[in-house]
């Protein structure tokens, strides 16, 4: 199969061993976003969403996906996650969006990025179950990754 790394000899999906990799300190950053009605910002910053504090719901709904991200991401490899930060910021300019920034740290051999990009999915998906019946015209994302650090690969950076 050439030089897919998560094929085997048979064409088939395997997990890459990354027993000879070397154990360092991996971060990942992560950005995401959900626009929203001003109908629905209010009613978060107001605390008047029927299902409770959206934020609160959100952030742990991100923290717990980061830790099940090998449960749903078939390629991942299950990692002792260190930490888990989520935090969120509003723009009202000419949009009601809610910035989501996840990052996610480990000591490992292989890196968080799957991790972060989950958590941040997930605090998306989270907002938007929270509030649909309000309004269910919201819009999730984009998604990607802002930096990473360690590895065999170096540090990362987004070109924003």
């Amino acid at each position: 199969m050439g030089d897919f790394t998560h094929f085997n000899d048979q064409g088939r999906a395997k997990m890459v061993d990354i027993s000879d990799k070397e154990e360092t300190v991996r971060t990942a950053r992560v950005r995401s976003s959900v626009r929203v009605s001003k109908e629905i910002y209010e009613a978060i910053q107001g605390n008047r969403i029927k299902k409770g504090d959206v934020l609160s719901v959100a952030q742990v709904a991100g923290i717990m996906a980061a830790k099940k991200t090998p449960d749903i991401v078939p390629m991942c490899h299950p990692l002792p996650l260190k930490a888990v930060d989520i935090t969120f910021e509003w723009t009202v300019e000419n949009t009601y969006e809610l910035i989501i920034d996840v990052t996610v740290k480990t000591k490992g051999n292989t890196g968080v990025e799957m991790e972060a990009l989950t958590a941040a999915s997930a605090v998306g998906l989270t907002v938007y179950d929270m509030c649909k019946a309000i309004d269910k015209g919201m819009i999730i994302g984009p998604t990607y990754l802002l930096e990473k650090t360690g590895g065999k690969n170096g540090d990362y950076r987004h070109d924003i």
